[in-house]
């Protein structure tokens, strides 16, 4: 995949944080260098880095959080700094997150680096899933067996009897696009929030039909996926990844 611009030394008179660690899903960073993860091929080259929050009791429990203000564990604020040394030595410009507190933590990390102000929104917050919020997997397994297989299938389903995935990107995707339509050229945008509200505003950027999204995976927690823009929109870069990218080297560059 392709990587942002080389990355310049965070504002604040913050050192380089360290490369080469390995990613979320088993990707390496570079080592002892810093590269591009897109260059620039039309548009105006901005880049928007989409953060999930760190690691909660909910997590480790497979329970369903949706919309339920669950704070991060004492693990999860240590991924949220490890993560933002690496996130501020790309410069963001500006920095948005959901409301919910334990994307409001992750983002505070970052901003204490960056000496950038947070924007909250509630319309960055994670799905509505109504009566399957609180359960764990298995339960929700037990209870709502149906509904959990036509989701996965990718048919439009309330779970629990909340929000569409449709809908969570009608919210969600106009307030990253505003944000990002903000930015200079070759700017950088860090939104903070959730899986399941990234992985559909994500779908909806890349104008895919939404019946694919669940192509797209899920996130680690605090490990992000990279948008940059071309001459064709929006294109995705990075997905779960947990180190600063490598430059696409080939025919595909």
């Amino acid at each position: 995949m392709e990587g942002l611009p080389r990355a310049r030394p965070p504002r604040g008179g913050q050192g380089h944080p360290r490369q080469g660690r390995r990613a979320c899903r088993g990707h390496r960073g570079p080592r002892g260098r810093r590269s591009a993860l897109n260059s620039r091929k039309g548009g105006r080259g901005r880049r928007v880095v989409l953060w999930r929050h760190g690691q909660t009791a909910w997590n480790l429990e497979r329970r369903f959080q949706g919309s339920t203000d669950i704070e991060l564990t004492e693990a999860g604020l240590a991924q949220a700094r490890r993560s933002a040394r690496l996130l501020a030595a790309l410069r963001p410009d500006a920095i948005i997150a959901s409301d919910l507190s334990r994307a409001a933590a992750t983002a505070r990390e970052l901003a204490a680096l960056t000496r950038l102000d947070v924007t909250h929104d509630p319309a960055l917050r994670e799905t509505y899933a109504g009566s399957w919020q609180g359960l764990t997997h298995d339960e929700i397994l037990a209870q709502y067996g149906e509904q959990y297989t036509a989701w996965k299938r990718g048919e439009p389903v309330r779970r629990g009897g909340g929000e569409l995935e449709t809908e969570v990107a009608d919210r969600a995707a106009p307030v990253v696009l505003n944000h990002a339509d903000k930015l200079p050229d070759e700017g950088t945008l860090v939104v903070v929030s959730h899986g399941g509200t990234i992985r559909t505003t994500i779908g909806r950027m890349l104008a895919l039909d939404s019946h694919h999204w669940e192509s797209l995976g899920g996130l680690s927690n605090c490990c992000w996926s990279v948008l940059g823009e071309g001459a064709r929109g929006w294109r995705l870069l990075e997905h779960n990844a947990g180190t600063l990218p490598e430059p696409v080297l080939g025919d595909d560059a």
